[in-house]
């Protein structure tokens, strides 16, 4: 019941932001990923749920005085801030056995409110495009991620998961993030072309690890938009589209790799005993997919290729992204 108290007063603290700014032009997104969407299974990372309010701050803004506190960072320098809410489910590949499955990984709802920082950087044939993130949240019962499942798959008239007794003990986390990102521009005919480097890294009780990659986007009206959307474990990504554009669309593709020093919903619990797996410290993942872009719509899908992410694993996961994002 603490845990459920605590993921409620998140959200409230969450909503109440939100609606200092609900009045600002801003980008509402809806993001859904799932392994239906790409590999029609259910398993691992199964589900994922994101409401994004994305906005440019005005000069007395709370989130500017945050900047100019910020190492590195300043008041002037914030070209955005976003406000993030969301759940995440994550399960074994079989959920039809109600022992504890040892060798796969374990049942974890995550539960999370997030502010996420920009900065970008426009130079003559490159841009620069940075983020900050911060998250807290709840894995655990706490999180809902037993009832949303259940409910869901009642719903389908799917294989209800027997397993959730075995999921993680309520457990409150922190955590922060950064990333940026390094963009060339160029022609490939009548296309443009945006391709360059990323680094990134990530500290708290849910992930730490540091990243790399490299992407690559192909399409019209790329000076409009900005880079590849993010994914799970990424805290949020950059949305951002100018409004009353025209239609534009883009391809992307994306490959990265993580070195995982720390993963709660692999390595168990911090401060209990729980369900745990060997998780492997090198993950990488391949992603490709399409943004359409018309007035004050986009429309993004994804498709995502994972590495092993803990010893006990068969083979690789795949999971589908797909947003939704309009000016409000």
């Amino acid at each position: 019941m603490k845990g459920l108290t605590w993921a409620r007063t998140g959200f409230a603290i969450a909503l109440a932001g939100i609606s200092g700014s609900v009045w600002a032009d801003g980008i509402l997104t809806l993001k859904s990923e799932n392994d239906i969407f790409a590999s029609g299974e259910d398993g691992h990372y199964t589900n994922g749920l994101e409401i994004d309010w994305s906005f440019k701050p005005d000069r007395d803004h709370w989130t500017r005085a945050l900047a100019d506190a910020l190492p590195g960072w300043s008041a002037n320098s914030l070209d955005g801030a976003a406000y993030r809410f969301g759940q995440q489910i994550y399960t074994p590949e079989d959920i039809d056995k109600r022992r504890l499955i040892e060798d796969d990984r374990p049942y974890a709802g995550v539960l999370y409110a997030g502010l996420s920082l920009f900065d970008d950087e426009q130079l003559v044939g490159w841009r620069r495009t940075s983020g900050l993130y911060f998250d807290v949240g709840i894995v655990g019962p706490g999180a809902g991620g037993r009832t949303v499942q259940k409910n869901f798959h009642h719903l389908i008239g799917s294989d209800e998961p027997e397993g959730w007794h075995n999921q993680l003990h309520n457990e409150p986390f922190v955590n922060v993030a950064y990333n940026t990102a390094w963009w060339k521009q160029g022609q490939l005919g009548t296309l443009e072309t945006e391709y360059g480097p990323s680094v990134g890294f990530a500290a708290g009780n849910l992930y730490t690890y540091a990243a790399t990659g490299l992407g690559l986007r192909l399409g019209q009206g790329l000076n409009k938009s900005f880079g590849v959307p993010a994914v799970a474990p990424a805290q949020g990504s950059r949305i951002f589209f100018e409004a009353d554009s025209g239609f534009n669309w883009y391809v992307f593709a994306n490959v990265e790799g993580r070195l995982m020093a720390y993963n709660m919903l692999l390595d168990g619990n911090t401060f209990e005993d729980s369900h745990s797996v060997d998780r492997r410290p090198w993950v990488g993942d391949a992603q490709i997919g399409l943004a359409l872009s018309w007035n004050r719509w986009q429309l993004t899908y994804s498709s995502v290729w994972r590495t092993h992410e803990f010893e006990e694993q068969d083979s690789g996961d795949q999971f589908g992204s797909i947003t939704l994002s309009t000016w409000l």
